[in-house]
């Protein structure tokens, strides 16, 4: 029997703000988390690219010095999301063996790795951290809130690039289905705005090189868009079944209604052009919720700002959607916040269910020429979302040709 999973908590720190009432209010007021890069790195290595969406609250301001000193940048702001989707949750009272962890980053502990080596070489090998792989490895984010939380019913990552957070809220509903758990924290994390992962994304042409113009770079399904903007944050989110969280008297945001993972085996870095692997997982996505082409009234697409990108979604899109597609409200929330990379996923899951929750779909910033080979109905001011019963989906698509797509349903 199909269990109803539930969403009864939201964590996050983002470009836009360090919780998730002000990252929602700046995105609904328009507002660009994307700013210049105030660093000393940027002029010693000549970065070629000296721009991103930073986090908006310093983890420092909200951590204690010991757990600063022992997390690198990626899991503390996964610690900081976390906490808050915990407390917004009600801190239900679990039995940590029914209490799971799912949770990803793209990259992991760059910061530790790379400033690790460094030691390295300038002062040799006894000056290394003892605590240098606990801080480095990609489950260390998962590990520090299963920790924090006290989860003993499996803590997991999934690394698939951008679609890595996305994917473990699938495998988080996937863990409440089969009545192993009954309530896991799932999301994602990063903080890869180094010197060195900008440079090399930079040497991909990935990047925006609007150096002189942050705000208006990264501008999805613009005929004049170069390129992705890099981010960093966390996002989390408490989920639980029904039969949980009605007899706890929890509050509920949304239902996840499913949720699936595909892969193109096409490119490492390229999207497939013709989209059947991202078709396939929106179809499988809605068969698992129940639910039609129909049915789904508001896509939060992943539209990273990529010439190649934001086409090839677009044609996975009309695969599935056909006809229809004309009539469903798009957003494209990178605009305001930039890629997030292994978090990104998780940050417009948020944005996916406020959007159903509070009955509004936040606008995508800088659509000032729209790509004529692009026909979508982008929001670009906020819009009104009605209806009763209704769905949304979230896409994310990673390196390696990851495709993770999850459904919500208003509650």
């Amino acid at each position: 029997m199909t269990k109803k999973i539930v969403v009864t908590g939201l964590g996050a720190t983002t470009p836009l703000g360090g919780d998730v009432v002000t990252t929602w209010k700046n995105l609904l007021a328009g507002k660009s988390g994307i700013t210049t890069i105030e660093k000393d790195w940027i002029a010693q290595y000549e970065v070629p690219v000296t721009f991103a969406g930073q986090a908006a609250v310093a983890a420092s301001e909200i951590l204690t010095p010991q757990e600063i000193k022992r997390l690198d940048p990626s899991s503390q702001f996964a610690l900081i999301s976390a906490r808050e989707a915990w407390a917004d949750a009600g801190s239900p009272e679990v039995t940590p063996e029914r209490f799971a962890v799912e949770y990803s980053t793209g990259i992991g502990g760059v910061w530790t790795l790379l400033d690790a080596f460094q030691t390295l070489q300038e002062r040799g090998p006894r000056r290394v951290l003892p605590m240098t792989v606990p801080m480095l490895m990609p489950n260390g984010p998962a590990a520090a809130i299963g920790m924090d939380l006290a989860a003993r019913g499996g803590v997991r990552t999934a690394v698939s690039a951008c679609a890595s957070s996305t994917e473990a809220i699938a495998n988080a509903y996937n863990r409440l289905q089969s009545g192993e758990v009954d309530i896991v924290v799932a999301g994602g994390c990063e903080a890869a705005i180094h010197a060195l992962p900008i440079s090399a994304f930079a040497s991909m042409h990935a990047l925006s090189k609007r150096n002189d113009s942050p705000a208006e770079a990264s501008r999805p399904y613009d005929a004049n868009r170069d390129g992705f903007v890099m981010g960093e944050g966390g996002a989390s989110l408490v989920l639980e079944t029904e039969e949980h969280a009605l007899a706890r008297g929890a509050k509920i945001y949304a239902e996840l209604a499913g949720g699936a993972v595909t892969s193109d085996a096409y490119h490492i870095t390229a999207p497939d052009p013709e989209g059947s692997g991202a078709a396939r997982a929106m179809l499988s996505t809605l068969s698992q919720a129940g639910a039609t082409i129909a049915d789904v009234r508001h896509i939060n697409a992943h539209a990273t700002s990529t010439p190649v990108g934001d086409i090839a979604e677009y044609t996975a899109l009309k695969r599935v959607f056909g006809d229809l597609l004309k009539s469903i409200p798009v957003t494209a929330t990178k605009s305001s916040t930039g890629h997030l990379l292994g978090a990104a996923g998780a940050v417009e899951a948020i944005f996916t269910i406020l959007a159903l929750h509070d009955g509004v779909i936040p606008p995508t910033l800088n659509l000032i020429d729209p790509d004529p080979e692009i026909h979508l109905d982008v929001v670009t001011s906020p819009r009104e979302l009605k209806g009763e019963n209704i769905l949304a989906i979230s896409n994310s698509f990673g390196f390696g040709g990851h495709n993770a797509v999850v459904a919500f349903r208003k509650y």
